[in-house]
């Protein structure tokens, strides 16, 4: 049976191929999208989502637009990596795409759709962890119908914003200390293991060879996408962050995970955000999530360039 996901993302580049590889791969039944502030403001962000669902064909999944701020303090957006639109390099037009925004706020969507599925549903956050933790709070007695957390924050190492901290945790320490404190099965795919997934210029020959309106969209969006990783880190080739989290419940065999107590650092005058990994149990606090570590990078692009194939050749009907 396939895997019921909600995505709850701030595209973002890579967010908006974590949305075509959930929609495109039969293991995963996309119920919801919602959207929060993060790589741009949440406006934009579901502007974006509504975008890419439009190129892809993507419809009858509701999106819904979340929180616009963090829980504490102000927000906090990613511009330099996804420009001024959170989505920079297609074309997409001043248009308003021909996909929806649902009425309901992302909080009220998450209950209706745990709510309404007969089954426990997995929740994949790509972005800072505000919806979330303001639904958990919100509604513990809902907290059972949530399968497990699988989600893109974090590393086991040094940060990408600050030394210490990676951009989706610093933009909201608290929700993600709410989550990770949570109880519920949490699995982590961090900077550690998302940067082995780069989009290398092999990978985009292959996603343009496929000659699809959407490939061509997916071409421009990683073209930008490596201008900017390649000009703020100096990366040859940009990762693919947040799609590793729908790449593992399609095949969790393409990432090894260990077990660690992870926190969240909230007042450290250089580490606010960190997540500290305790991978060698040095702390003797029980582990808490699944830490992702060794990427099958091929197997993952595989992946990736089936899912714009089976979108692109869809679209095209």
């Amino acid at each position: 049976m396939p895997v019921p996901v909600i995505l709850d993302c701030d595209p973002g580049h890579d967010d908006a191929f974590n949305i075509l590889l959930a929609a495109a791969h039969p293991a995963v039944d996309l119920l919801a999208v919602t959207t929060v502030a993060g790589n741009q403001t949440v406006e934009k962000t579901t502007l974006n989502a509504r975008r890419v669902c439009a190129a892809a064909g993507i419809r009858g999944v509701p999106i819904a637009a979340g929180r616009d701020r963090p829980l504490h303090g102000p927000p906090l957006v990613a511009e330099n990596i996804h420009g001024g639109s959170g989505l920079d390099g297609p074309g997409f037009g001043d248009g308003e795409p021909d996909v929806p925004q649902d009425p309901r706020d992302a909080r009220t969507l998450i209950r209706d759709t745990l709510l309404a599925h007969p089954a426990p549903v997995t929740l994949v956050p790509t972005g800072p962890l505000t919806n979330i933790a303001t639904f958990l709070l919100a509604h513990p007695e809902l907290i059972p119908r949530i399968e497990r957390i699988v989600l893109m924050g974090g590393s086991t190492g040094r940060g990408n914003t600050t030394p210490a901290a990676e951009f989706n945790i610093l933009c909201d320490p608290e929700a993600a200390d709410i989550v990770f404190s949570s109880g519920l099965p949490i699995t982590m795919f961090g900077l550690n293991a998302t940067h082995q997934a780069r989009a290398t210029a092999d990978v985009v020959s292959r996603i343009a060879a496929l000659g699809t309106p959407l490939s061509r969209l997916c071409v421009e969006l990683l073209t930008y996408f490596a201008g900017t990783y390649r000009e703020v880190f100096g990366f040859d080739a940009p990762p693919l962050h947040d799609p590793l989290t729908v790449a593992h419940l399609i095949d969790p065999s393409l990432i090894s995970l260990v077990r660690a107590a992870v926190s969240v650092e909230l007042t450290g005058t250089y580490t606010r955000g960190a997540t500290v990994v305790d991978l060698l149990g040095v702390t003797g606090r029980p582990a808490n999530a699944e830490v992702g570590m060794e990427v099958d990078v091929a197997g993952f692009w595989e992946l990736i360039v089936e899912a714009v194939r089976v979108l692109g050749e869809r679209s095209g009907d």
